[in-house]
Formats: C-alpha cells, structure tokens, sequence
C-alpha cells in the first residue's frame, strides 16, 4: 500500500472513530456488559476460525523465537479470554463516580465527576489476547479504540476484530474500534495523529516504547518494558528465596514481570547453588554470572547453561530463559544496582529483617516493589482489577497494573444560581 493512500485509510477510519465514540456517551452499563458477555459467548462458539487464523501466524515464526508463546492461542487460552470478558463484564462502572465535592463561599457547587480518557490508541507486539483485553477495558470504561497490532498476529487480530464487530453491529455501535493496517508504516499515521486520539499506550519491548514516546504526537503512557530483579539479602530466607526465584524466572518467561536479575548478597553465597538449583534441573535456565556467582556455580550448576556475565546481561529484559547474576556486599549496593539498571517495573527483595525490608521497599523507586514473594504477581488481576491494559512503568496518570479507574479522567461540575465573578 502506498504511503498516501495508507495514511488517507488510517486519518479516514480514525475520524469514523471519533464521530463514533460520541455514542458511547449514550449507552448504559448494562448495555456495556452485555456486549462484553454476547463477545465472550460468540469467541467460544467460533473458536475454530480464531485457532485457524492464528496458525496462520503461528507457521510464520519460529517456535524457539520468545515471542512463540506470546503469540499463541490454544482453546485454553480461549476459555481464559472468556472468563476475562465476563469478569471485566461484571466490575462496577468506573465512570460518573463523584470523587470531589464542595460548596463554595460564593454558593457554587463544584463536583469531580470520572469520565472516559476517550480515544485510546494500543500499539502492541506479537500478543493477540490484547485485542480481547483492550476493547473490553476500554469499552467498560467508556473509551473507543485504535488498534495497532503488529504483523506477527495480522491473521489473528483480523479475525479477533470482526467477532468483536459482529457484536458492535448488533448494538449499533460499529466504528468504535479501529484496527489499524499491520504495516509498520500505520503506525507513524497513528502517531501523529493528536486530533483524533487522546492518548497512546505501547504494550511491548524496550524498542517499540522508545520508538513510540520518540515518534508521538499524541500523549503517551508507557507500559510493558519490564527488567525485574530480585535481591536474597544476607538475612534471606532458603527455602522461601528459592520458591520466589523459580516462579518469577520460570512461571512464563515471556512476560515482563518475569525475573531477569538475581541479585545475592555476599554473604549467602553459599546459598546460591540451591537458589537456582532447580532452575538448571528442570527449566534448562541459562545463568549469566558475575564472577563470583560464577566460581560458586561452576560445580554445581549445568557447565552447558552457565556463562560468564557481560555488561549487557545486566539491565536486559531476556523475555525468555536467561538470567543474569549479580553479587553484591551491601543492602545499598544492591538498591544502586536496581536504580542503575531498572526499568521500574517490578523489583523484590527477600529478607527476614524488618528494618532492611522497610529501606528497600522506601528506597527502591519502581511501579510495584515487593518484599517475600514475587514479581511474577504484578498483574490486573491478580490485583483484583479485573484485568488490565499494561503495567504503567511512569508517573504521570497511572502507575502499575491499569485497570477500569486507570482508563477515566475526570471534569469539573459547576453548579450555580447566577453568579458572576
């Protein structure tokens, strides 16, 4: 497609967006869940178009590529989408909520009153479960969207899409979800279109959010990049350390919550062996170790899987079964080594002294921070959100797992009698 005419399609269908999306205004929650509940009966019932359409890109990638897992879709995986959609369906609106209220000297009411954000632009990697995800946070919370998958998941999301507008038809609001054209090209159009969207959330790796907040117009809100650590402090814990390490590492190392970064101190050194023990046994991990991780490894530790450790494996978000680690001889050390190479996505600490559990949760600076027990739980749901959109790795907006609050504004509401000023 031609780079005019491409952006003639995406500035044409992103104004059909808009005009749209003043619907939405109209409808009831109930009308909403409902939605949500016809789209999750309706995925069930044609899975097998979503299942073929997805081994259409699945048979393009490589299954050794980390991206392999994130791109799939099993009936499984379809039953869980369902669930998602009727959870999400039955979660209290977050709109027309009064979070201020006052009365002025002068007799003006003055209310705060949550609002949708309005049009929500999603750039996303190789993940079709987001199209899911997106529409149903973005439509509870009375958003329309604008959809820019990548070309790893175009047969997916395609069919994704028109399941989603079959149930939109019904209820005469087709045109508040755009799903933009999968070549990279659209996504520049996207960008620079601050007239007809609100706000831009990337969901994916380090690049594509650099690229985004490098290359928008349009407000960004930065989500996914997650280079995670965890920290056995030298009052740690054996047994629940070595729990914690093997389910943030090995739970699903395709996600950004997943463990990249073990950080032991000194003094537990002898620890580390049975810390990772597992890891080498039963997931085939390979560990990037600092030199003195390395000597306490080297006889222990599959030869095959274990390396030296460069620069690079420190800061680096693996996404897949790689783990670097580092060895340190103080609590501060530790924090200055999560503050040089983080992402300020998820960051823990395994410790069993008070004192030092309160320093590091105050003094590391990260969406989520935890203490015994792991990353692996920086999730919408798992917070009790219902879902989510992405982990907000900033701090303007929204911070963490967003879920229905996190995708409202609010206006001001002011009554009067007359007044002037």
């Amino acid at each position: 497609m031609e780079t005019k005419n491409l952006e003639t399609e995406v500035v044409e269908n992103l104004k059909i967006v808009q005009t749209a999306s003043r619907k939405l205004v109209r409808i009831s929650d109930e009308e909403i869940s409902a939605i949500l509940n016809e789209l999750a009966d309706l995925t069930l019932d044609q899975k097998e178009i979503i299942l073929r359409e997805n081994k259409k890109d699945l048979d393009r990638m490589d299954s050794n590529d980390p991206k392999y897992d994130r791109l799939l879709l099993n009936t499984e995986r379809l039953l869980g989408i369902a669930n998602d959609l009727r959870k999400v369906a039955s979660l209290p609106s977050p709109l027309h909520a009064t979070l201020e209220q006052r009365t002025l000297p002068n007799g003006l009411s003055l209310s705060r009153v949550s609002v949708p954000l309005g049009i929500i632009g999603i750039v996303f990697e190789s993940r079709p479960n987001v199209t899911f995800d997106v529409f149903a946070l973005c439509l509870k919370a009375g958003n329309a969207s604008v959809l820019k998958g990548s070309r790893d998941a175009h047969f997916s999301n395609v069919a994704i899409v028109e399941l989603i507008n079959t149930v939109l038809g019904k209820h005469e609001l087709k045109g508040i979800l755009y799903l933009a054209p999968s070549e990279r090209e659209a996504l520049t159009h996207i960008l620079q279109a601050d007239k007809y969207i609100d706000t831009i959330i990337p969901r994916g790796g380090k690049g594509l959010i650099d690229f985004v907040r490098a290359n928008s117009k349009v407000p960004v809100i930065e989500t996914g990049a997650g280079i995670v650590h965890t920290y056995f402090d030298k009052e740690g814990d054996v047994e629940k350390g070595k729990a914690i390490v093997q389910n943030a590492k090995a739970r699903r190392v395709s996600v950004c919550n997943a463990l990249d970064t073990l950080i032991i101190h000194l003094e537990r050194l002898s620890d580390l062996p049975n810390l990772v023990a597992s890891l080498g046994s039963d997931h085939q991990c390979e560990i990037y170790a600092d030199e003195s991780a390395f000597e306490k490894l080297k006889d222990s530790y599959p030869a095959k899987l274990l390396f030296a450790a460069k620069a690079k494996d420190f800061g680096t978000e693996f996404l897949s079964m790689k783990m670097s680690v580092k060895t340190v001889k103080t609590l501060d050390e530790a924090v200055d080594h999560i503050a040089l190479h983080s992402s300020k996505h998820s960051e823990a600490i395994v410790s069993e002294n008070q004192t030092t559990l309160d320093y590091f949760l105050k003094n590391v600076d990260a969406a989520v921070v935890y203490a015994n027990t792991s990353t692996a739980f920086t999730d919408g749901a798992q917070f009790g959100l219902g879902a989510e959109i992405g982990i907000s790795t900033q701090k303007l907006h929204a911070r963490g797992p967003m879920g229905l609050k996190e995708l409202t504004s609010y206006k001001w509401v002011v009554k009067g009698d007359g007044q002037v000023r």
